[in-house]
């Protein structure tokens, strides 16, 4: 039995029963603590879909890390520059947003940015190439210079799958 922080246990209350059946995992409440319940296996994958929930995913997106090859990282902002956060947060996140929203289609990755953190959620490949690219942005490179890095990263993924046969 595990037993983590829910920031929004509210909602996971009033989703419990459906996600009882999702996660095939018993859900428990102590105030705003979730006690889980299940095998090994069943309760790591829920420990992975609250962990997203609570960074601010909604409850869609973070089912999705139930799924073998998706996962679910953070990366710390401060871990990566001494530079004020919320200049470096304004960057990742871009004018109304269209950084970060550019940053998700490209890399076809949900990316969110909270509290001096970034959240990834995607496939395992895609996670990593969207990680570098915004570790970069933090370290100060250029926005454009990181979409292309991310286009010629889905070129090659695309390329290594072609087999050739017409």
């Amino acid at each position: 039995m595990e037993v983590i922080y829910a920031r929004n246990a509210r909602v996971i209350r009033r989703l419990r029963a459906e996600l009882e059946k999702k996660l095939n995992v018993k859900i428990g409440f102590v105030g705003n603590k979730i006690s889980v319940e299940g095998n090994s296996l069943d309760e790591y994958s829920a420990l992975k879909v609250f962990d997203a929930f609570n960074f601010g995913f909604s409850i869609k997106k973070a089912l999705l890390l139930k799924q073998e090859n998706f996962v679910f990282r953070k990366v710390h902002i401060k871990e990566f520059t001494k530079r004020n956060l919320k200049d470096i947060m304004a960057r990742l996140i871009g004018k109304h947003g269209k950084t970060r929203k550019t940053l998700s289609d490209i890399s076809r990755c949900e990316v969110l940015v909270e509290e001096g953190e970034v959240g990834i959620v995607g496939y395992a490949d895609d996670v990593d190439n969207v990680e570098v690219a915004i570790v970069n942005l933090i370290k100060g490179s250029k926005t454009a210079n990181m979409y292309m890095y991310l286009e010629r990263m889905n070129k090659e993924e695309k390329s290594d799958f072609d087999l050739g046969l017409k």
